[in-house]
């Protein structure tokens, strides 16, 4: 039965059909084909249980503050607020691309976002200015990577659903980790900027940053009001998406860049995307539970357990299996499909839950800006007018520095375990 499942999914996903529908055409498939054959109202009954769950409401409010902030033109003052601070570097506007989406990690959470929203502006900045189309977008997709890592994050918020963990500590485990990932790339571009020579321009002035600073510094605080109300327990995490949403509609407001026509925009892109990943989520939690029936995790502990018994090893092999299928499938449903089926060896070998999380976190993340189904990749093709096998190509040298730090991470988990033990305490280990 898994592998009718695993392998209708594969093939369905090769003919490019949409992830949603392929994993509900390979549950309703492997249902029909075993013993469940007449029990086929099992299949609404999970999807219904697996959505009606209190801590996945904060997805929509994160992805409709996203929405939000690009319809009303919060990324172009952050944007020019990073140029004023770094675009006097070398390869300036490559660090101006990923520092805005450090700064934007903050709001949105979500790397379609940043691509669709940043990536337009970043990509036309950087082609005015003598950039190469393709290493403009390959540059604008790498540092997407930023945003589901750095809080908050809606990846991590359904990790959290899976894993039984709480959202504050995910997102205090995904704040140094997220960093060292726009850190590493900032390091990166200005070692290619030794070699070749990128366009550069004169440095802002202190009068220039200030009243960048100025433009933009409420659109800049608002990642600071959205952590820090949730850890001070002010509000939880649904409540922080809803303040979020709020507070990007009165930036609109305050800044008159909010219409009708675009809180409608905004409105039905965030019900497009919240369906499509509630609709993944259900049909996920249905083959989660033919794989539990299968006793799946188990013959995989098994299996794994035959292999080695290192802890190190096991991390290695994990970390390529990891993005093997991050290349091929999108970040939501392969950690639906993944957290179920590893949770219980990643137990056995006795890895905190909350340093799993952003391990597979950023390894599926990666695979966004990895050829050939990375939908990052689609994404910069649309915005930046580039053809897909120039930006696949320009896009290999960046796995240098996120695979690096993915290693790291690995590796080493007190990078994100440290400030969530500092601030909540050190967790009790779910077995």
């Amino acid at each position: 039965m898994f592998l009718v499942l695993f392998i209708g999914f594969i093939v369905l996903i090769l003919l490019r059909v949409p992830v949603s529908m392929a994993i509900g055409a390979a549950v309703l498939m492997t249902f029909a084909t075993s013993e469940f054959s007449d029990s086929l109202y099992i299949i609404p009954q999970q999807i219904l249980e697996g959505v009606n769950k209190p801590s996945l409401a904060a997805v929509p409010f994160f992805i409709m503050a996203g929405n939000l902030m690009n319809v009303v033109g919060m990324t172009d003052r952050i944007f020019n607020f990073a140029n004023a601070l770094v675009g006097h570097f070398r390869a300036g506007l490559a660090q101006v691309n990923v520092l805005s989406s450090m700064i934007f990690a903050g709001v949105s959470g979500a790397a379609v976002a940043d691509c669709a929203g940043l990536g337009a502006i970043e990509i036309k900045a950087m082609k005015e200015r003598g950039y190469k189309p393709e290493f403009a977008a390959a540059v604008t997709v790498c540092s997407a990577v930023v945003g589901p890592i750095i809080p908050p994050s809606i990846g991590l918020v359904i990790y959290a659903f899976l894993a039984q963990q709480s959202v504050e500590r995910m997102f205090l485990a995904g704040l140094i980790p997220g960093l060292v990932v726009g850190g590493s790339l900032m390091v990166f571009n200005r070692l290619l900027a030794i070699k070749y020579k990128f366009p550069t321009q004169e440095r802002a002035s202190f009068h220039e940053i200030r009243e960048a600073g100025i433009d933009g510094v409420l659109a800049l605080i608002a990642p600071g009001i959205i952590l820090g109300s949730i850890l001070g327990g002010f509000v939880t995490a649904t409540e922080a998406g809803v303040l979020a949403c709020i507070y990007s509609m009165i930036l609109g407001l305050f800044y008159k860049t909010l219409t009708r026509e675009r809180l409608w925009k905004a409105l039905t892109d965030t019900m497009l995307m919240t369906s499509v990943i509630m609709i993944i989520i259900g049909f996920s939690i249905a083959m989660g539970w033919l794989l539990a029936i299968e006793q799946v995790p188990q013959m995989i502990g098994d299996a794994v357990f035959s292999v080695t018994e290192s802890r190190s090893v096991f991390l290695a092999l994990m970390l390529v299996f990891i993005i093997l299928v991050g290349c091929v499938v999108e970040g939501v449903p392969a950690k639906l499909m993944l957290v179920p089926m590893l949770l219980p060896v990643i137990d056995s070998f006795g890895i905190d839950r909350v340093h799993f999380g952003i391990i597979i976190q950023l390894g599926l993340l990666i695979g966004i800006a990895t050829p050939p189904m990375g939908i990052g990749l689609y994404i910069m093709v649309e915005v930046g007018k580039v053809p897909f096998e120039k930006v696949a190509i320009a896009v290999l040298p960046f796995m240098i520095p996120l695979m690096v730090v993915l290693v790291l991470i690995t590796y080493v988990p007190q990078l994100t375990l440290w400030l969530p033990d500092l601030v909540l305490g050190p967790d009790t280990p779910i077995r």
